[in-house]
């Protein structure tokens, strides 16, 4: 005799749908391990300081990087 898939007893099948699920862990999100790597984020700034940025043209993030990272310098 086969043993039906589902339960035929109510509480038994309420008890199946709140069985726990075994999924395997997500591994954890790594930062990149390449030195001096870019990563992309969102940063508020004035707009006079967003504009004195971008006056000089091409490359105004570069400057922005390049000033905060003097000012990391500067501080120690």
């Amino acid at each position: 005799m086969r043993t039906p898939r589902r339960p035929a007893n109510p509480h038994e099948a309420a008890e199946a749908l709140f069985k726990p699920v075994k999924r395997s862990a997500t591994p954890a999100v790594e930062r990149p391990a390449l030195p001096n790597a870019k990563e992309l984020v969102t940063l508020k700034l004035d707009s006079e300081v967003l504009a004195h940025f971008q006056a000089g043209g091409p490359g105004w993030q570069e400057r922005i990087n390049d000033a905060l990272r003097a000012a990391i310098l500067n501080k120690d």
